[in-house]
């Protein structure tokens, strides 16, 4: 009897569910959105009853449209969207607050505080994160501050935390099993990364019960097994890592050195730093990729906010295209910017800068710019973010940079790509399955049951569709990178 592996891909705007073979093909995929909640300015929710719904109905679906069910499935693996924040009460397994989700900065102020405080290096050394409204310990912290009688019930052990990975695994297994992985326990701000536990200094300084916290375990075991009406049968769920970290797994990067860009909304870069932490010097985050069997793998992260988001804003905002498919041939219809740089720091500047305060800039502007020129210079934009966290990324870790492994929507972009392999005088590469995240996922669940048998078994399928090779004249591209440099210094609020 064929089986497969059953991927759950919960996102920021949308469920999914992916059915893989044993050859890492996609078999099917369902997907389905939900209700983005914004309360007031900077706030953003889910309702995680519909987190749930959604992802339960594409698991449905799925599987469905192969006609197997849940004897079929050697394992389920599960990826998150990572710091968003759920707390609910242990005996009527409801709720107490929306899901407050990464992108939500209502705790920022509360951050100032802790910064104000001295306490960015006592976080730091511990977590390997900067205070950041972003991760989660903050969100926990203002649910307990401001649900009515929350804080007495988390004192009497009544209530439970999770990342979302933690509240689909509570909900497949019908409350048996209150668990996380090492990856997603990493983005908390309350987990010790060298310890591996929850760090009661910190729980102590948010004033966070450790009875609310979930179990922390490896990113590719057992965990339990499925206890729902979508599955008639017991399907053992193995395999636990957060987004990014799951498609650093899924792009084979297993080796220190090695480094993915997912080109989403945002991008995201992660570099495997091995088998020890490092903690930066140059604004990056510490973070675990995943820990397989007595094995913990660390990486150094950098994201940026606003990637393919500034085609967006050149189709909404400006403009200048109707589509996001027509950016490509506007930027290539001119052989460069002619002098125009465009810095997308429309919602801040992330890593390496941290600038939560500046606000986009496009220089250079004469009168022989054109929308072409603008177009092309912001998907440089996003290409040169890139090389300044890669950049930072060498420094910290002191491994060279061998290869750039690419995913996400704008991955797809050709003209972006050949662009990134110049001014990093590195090769890019784009895989022939570019669902990495699931695939990640797929592959830790796969290891856990033996449906792969180790991680060489994985590697000979990973596929490359196209690789960028570097061009261009060297000191053109010298004397751009320069050009830059200068954009940036002209953006930042201080």
């Amino acid at each position: 009897m064929k089986q497969y592996i059953l991927a759950l891909d919960q996102g920021t705007s949308s469920s999914r569910a992916i059915v893989f073979d044993e050859k890492g093909k996609i078999c099917s995929v369902a997907q389905k959105e939900f209700r983005q909640i914004f309360p007031q300015s900077g706030w953003v929710e889910h309702n995680p009853h519909e987190i749930w719904a959604s992802q339960a109905s594409v698991i449905a679906e799925a599987i469905t449209t192969i006609d197997i069910n849940g004897l079929d499935i050697a394992g389920i693996g599960i990826t998150n969207q990572r710091e968003t924040t759920i707390v609910w009460d242990r005996e009527t397994e409801e709720p107490i607050y929306n899901a407050i989700v990464w992108q939500d900065r209502r705790t920022s102020a509360y951050c100032d505080s802790l910064k104000a405080e001295g306490k960015t290096e006592f976080i730091r050394n511990k977590t390997g994160l900067i205070i950041d409204a972003y991760f989660s310990a903050t969100k926990i912290k203002w649910i307990l501050d401001n649900v009515p009688g929350a804080r007495e019930r988390a004192k009497q052990g009544k209530l439970m935390f999770g990342t979302v990975d933690t509240w689909l695994i509570w909900r497949l297994t019908r409350g048996e099993v209150h668990v996380t992985d090492v990856s997603n326990a990493s983005r908390t701000m309350l987990f010790n990364i060298h310890t591996l536990t929850w760090d009661e200094e910190l729980l102590q300084l948010f004033d966070i019960p450790l009875s609310m916290m979930p179990e922390v375990k490896s990113s590719s075991e057992i965990y339990g097994h499925t206890k729902t009406t979508i599955f008639a049968h017991k399907v053992p769920i193995a395999g636990i890592a957060g987004d990014q970290q799951a498609a650093l797994f899924g792009q084979m990067c297993i080796e220190p050195g090695m480094v993915k860009n997912t080109y989403g909304t945002g991008c995201f870069l992660l570099m495997n730093s091995g088998n020890k932490p490092i903690i930066s010097a140059n604004n990056l985050l510490t973070t675990i990729g995943w820990k397989i069997g007595d094995q913990v793998t660390y990486v150094l992260e950098g994201s940026i906010f606003v990637g393919g988001s500034v085609v967006q804003w050149l189709r909404d905002g400006l403009g200048i295209i109707k589509s996001s498919s027509e950016v490509e041939s506007l930027a290539a219809s001119v052989p460069d910017t002619n002098g125009v740089y465009f810095v997308p720091a429309l919602t801040g500047l992330a890593a390496p800068w941290w600038d939560q305060y500046a606000r986009g800039s496009i220089t250079g502007i004469s009168r022989g710019t054109t929308a072409a020129h603008i177009a092309r210079a912001a998907l440089e934009g996003i290409a040169y973010q890139t090389m300044d966290i890669v950049n930072a990324m060498v420094k910290d870790s002191g491994l060279p940079l061998k290869e750039l492994k690419v995913d996400g929507g704008a991955a797809r972009n050709n003209l972006l790509m050949q662009f990134q392999a110049d001014i990093l005088r590195t090769p890019v590469i784009r895989p022939q399955v570019t669902e990495t995240t699931a695939l990640g996922a797929a592959y830790l669940a796969g290891l856990a049951v033996g449906y792969w048998s180790d991680i060489d078994d994985i590697k000979k399928q990973w596929q490359a569709d196209r690789r960028f090779e570097p061009s261009g004249d060297i000191q053109k591209i010298e004397t751009a990178k320069q050009g830059w440099h200068e954009a940036v210094q002209r953006t930042l609020s201080k």
